[in-house]
């Protein structure tokens, strides 16, 4: 019987919102949904300052510079 290998990854490769929630795919192809209540600092943003974001350390984690807000993927999963 053959063994099916899984590799996980813990890097982001893209997020984006939708009904109040955040959403972020995984190089290895999942997606995790979060609830944007979680980060008041993302709760209360606009949508241009939500959607301003980009990956830090190789998809390790996710900067706002406007909002002053990095959110690690591993503390996520």
């Amino acid at each position: 019987m053959s063994t099916l290998t899984i590799n996980k990854s813990n890097l982001a490769s893209d997020i984006w919102f939708h009904d109040e929630k955040m959403y972020i795919r995984l190089d290895d192809g999942r997606e995790l949904a979060v609830p944007v209540d979680w980060f008041p600092s993302l709760r209360d943003a606009s949508d241009d300052e939500r959607n301003n974001w980009r990956l830090i350390g190789g998809g390790e984690g996710i900067h706002w510079e406007g909002l002053d807000e990095d959110i690690l993927v591993e503390g996520l999963l």
